[in-house]
């Protein structure tokens, strides 16, 4: 192998992919925490600090019918940071760009072209929707890398019939598999790659499925494997579904999916995807048949069969978008080369901005009506509950060794789980759910403050019905959520703004 002649052929492709990535990851991790903690980011990163404390609870993730690699992960370093938020978005950072690499090596390996590689890339890196979602404590991140992944060494095994690439691909689907239950969509879609050359030696195929079998039933261990499946009416609707009401929530749901693509693409992104398939299928039939497949088939599934139908529920199918983006400029046609370009800038200048806003002032983003209500105006939204967790963490300094009672809004979620994970170093802090509506002082709480405990409750305004002073609550502290907007960016006159309320009882 002529090393030197591989170096000057890759010199300035190397040259722009390490730049690409120093930005990329530079930009995700400044003011990483500027987002107020998500009510799923709290359960899973209160997961991880549990799983670490206690080994014979490896397997918690599984009571709520969740898969564990991302607090397995989470756990061995979670102790080493101060901030178990900040730790647990860095996994995440990591993982998106673990994805972008994959990205630019998927492109590659498809098409054999570095320009459009190193675009793709780009794009990927900059997007809002992608910036977003790699910059949360969330398993979407880790999934979208363990999918393309195994895509990549899926083609390269349907290419190149070797059984060690088999055994690989097998590996990263059985990490995916480990991580979410989408990763079902890549398992399926997967005999694809060998439409692309040929059948022969399909058994290869029998070897990667193997691998991610025997790895997902690794969760047996755990005592609620069987939750896996047992939540799964919870998420989607029977496939009886599509003969009585097919169009229902398909078409509201696809809209939504659009929706996310024009604001947090941005919007050039889509005009670019459309390019990129207009070209492919005249140049490229079979390749931009199967990132088509890979790309839209699990949004359209999901968006026919899923009770629920979020942004980034969608999150791993975009890498193969992006890459669809790229392939645009290879366009050779003079008019449209231009048209690409210019969408280019646009797409550059509006993810900037999004981008900005996202490091310095998230509510003033162009976030889609759902993502800005739930990760910024409603109880999911954790603002506030690091403040708090920092003054009941000088009160007990005052008071070392005297037990400290906090009562939160729910049993499960943003409270307590939120409050729990920074405080989990403090034994003499109880933190405990009291319910969800609160008209009257908790009896629990009112026998912590019999028992000369300093004893305190948090909630958000809109679940607290009662009467603070006469209950003997004295308001130390509230903490304004986002304004509510109207989808047209207006403020919403009859919505009022939700807050976090920080009580102390006084008897």
């Amino acid at each position: 192998m002529n090393f030197r002649k591989i170096f000057k052929e890759w010199k300035w492709t190397i040259f722009g992919l390490v730049i690409i990535l120093m930005i990329g990851l530079v930009i995700r991790i400044v003011n990483l925490t500027i987002l107020p903690i998500f009510v799923d980011e709290a359960i899973y990163v209160r997961w991880a600090q549990v799983m670490a404390i206690e080994p014979t609870l490896r397997f918690l993730p599984l009571s709520d019918g969740k898969q564990p690699l991302y607090m397995w992960i989470l756990m061995f370093l979670i102790k080493y940071f101060s901030d178990p938020l900040f730790i647990g978005r860095l996994v995440s950072v990591m993982t998106g760009m673990g994805t972008a690499v994959g990205v630019f090596v998927f492109s590659y390996v498809l098409f054999k072209n570095k320009f459009v590689s190193l675009i793709s890339l780009l794009l990927y890196i900059l997007s809002p929707f992608i910036f977003f979602f790699d910059r949360m404590a969330l398993v979407d991140s880790m999934l979208s890398m363990f999918g393309i992944w195994t895509a990549i060494f899926s083609f390269l095994t349907a290419k190149y019939k070797r059984l060690d690439l088999a055994m690989i691909a097998g590996f990263m689907l059985g990490f995916a598999a480990l991580t979410k239950s989408p990763a079902m969509f890549t398992a399926l879609l997967l005999p694809s790659f060998w439409a692309l050359t040929n059948w022969k030696g399909i058994w290869r195929l029998g070897v990667t499925y193997f691998i991610a079998f025997v790895m997902y039933n690794i969760q047996r261990l755990g005592p609620n494997f069987g939750q896996l499946s047992a939540r799964t009416g919870d998420y989607i609707l029977p496939i009886s579904h599509i003969w009585t009401r097919f169009f229902d929530p398909l078409l509201p749901h696809l809209k939504d999916f659009v929706v996310w693509l024009s604001s947090m693409g941005p919007v050039a992104l889509i005009p670019l995807v459309l390019l990129g398939i207009f070209l492919g299928f005249k140049k490229y039939f079979k390749q931009t048949l199967v990132l088509v497949v890979w790309g839209l088939f699990p949004v359209f599934i999901q968006a026919e069969l899923g009770l629920t139908f979020t942004a980034r529920y969608v999150f791993f199918t975009l890498p193969y978008l992006f890459i669809l983006a790229g392939m645009s400029f290879l366009i050779q046609i003079k008019w449209l080369r231009v048209t690409i370009h210019g969408l280019l800038a646009f797409f550059v200048i509006q993810s900037i901005i999004f981008d900005y806003y996202l490091l310095t002032n998230p509510e003033k983003a162009n976030l889609p009506r759902g993502e800005r209500s739930g990760y910024l105006e409603e109880w999911t939204a954790g603002q506030g509950i690091k403040e708090v967790s920092l003054y009941i963490r000088k009160e007990e300094l005052k008071d070392k060794g005297k037990q400290i009672v906090v009562g939160t809004e729910g049993y499960f979620g943003t409270l307590p789980d939120g409050l729990q994970l920074y405080l989990n170093d403090l034994p003499n802090v109880i933190v405990i759910g009291v319910g969800v509506i609160i008209d009257d002082t908790p009896k629990s709480l009112k026998e912590a403050v019999k028992a000369g405990n300093k004893t305190y409750l948090v909630i958000n305004k809109s679940r607290y019905k009662g009467k603070a002073e006469e209950q003997g609550l004295k308001l130390i502290a509230k903490y304004p959520k986002g304004l509510r907007l109207t989808d047209s960016r207006q403020y919403v006159i009859n919505g009022p703004q939700e807050e976090l309320l920080f009580f102390e009882l006084t008897k």
